[in-house]
């Protein structure tokens, strides 16, 4: 693993010199996980957080009726449990690998001591984590306020993201989850997502062959997802 790469592809380290990524690479210890590994527990006594140099992991909670609930998946360039690792705190939610997965693992005392030398990586880090605040709080506005196939069509467009979008403003792209796996990111039940993707279907916001998804007309799906009841 190239530890210097790996920290260069990430928000939180991009902007380094050579001097300060020298300096924080040596903290770095690397980690091979195979899927279905956990990082870490919620509740768990907070050590440092986790930058994703290759694979997937997905970071959840569970509610008191053992529903998970998926907060993020993230992939390579993504940097995890960065916030216990300044309020000192526990950890707020899991983490387990989806798929094999390299990591590097960086104790959260080196990263408060980095910050002590470099207060314009702090203020990074700062402006980082006030992002990762936002998106809870849209994923909170979103399990709140929308029902299950608006949920679902949120999802279909952030997966849509990289796709690119054509003239008539439809676009394609592989659905690697299962109906299962979709249900446990959207706070829903399996056989509820599979009514709700078939009534996208219906409506002719979506087509679906072989886990091949196009959205007919990306605007319209937007709309829908942000129609609140």
């Amino acid at each position: 693993m190239e530890k210097v790469a790996a920290l260069q592809r990430t928000k939180m380290f991009e902007g380094l010199g050579e001097t300060e990524l020298a300096q924080i690479t040596q903290k770095a210890v690397e980690l091979r996980l195979q899927a279905g590994e956990i990082l870490f527990f919620s509740g768990e006594r907070a050590k440092g957080l986790f930058v994703i140099a290759s694979g997937k992991v997905r970071v959840f909670q569970h509610n008191t009726d053992g529903r998970e609930q998926v907060m993020h998946v993230d992939t390579a360039g993504a940097v995890i449990a960065d916030v216990p690792v300044f309020d000192d705190g526990p950890y707020p939610a899991s983490a387990i690998t989806e798929e094999d997965s390299e990591l590097l693992f960086i104790d959260k005392h080196d990263i408060r001591q980095f910050c002590l030398d470099h207060p314009i990586f702090a203020l990074q880090a700062l402006r980082l984590m006030a992002q990762r605040v936002r998106r809870h709080a849209r994923l909170v506005e979103v399990l709140s306020f929308h029902e299950v196939g608006q949920r679902l069509a949120f999802l279909l467009l952030t997966e849509a993201q990289n796709a690119g979008v054509d003239e008539q403003g439809r676009t394609t792209f592989k659905l690697p989850l299962s109906n299962h796996e979709i249900a446990i990111r959207i706070g829903s039940v399996r056989d509820v997502v599979s009514r709700a993707l078939a009534r996208l279907q219906h409506d002719g916001l979506v087509e679906v062959k072989a886990r091949a998804v196009t959205i007919v007309d990306v605007r319209t799906l937007k709309l829908y997802a942000e129609n609140r009841h």
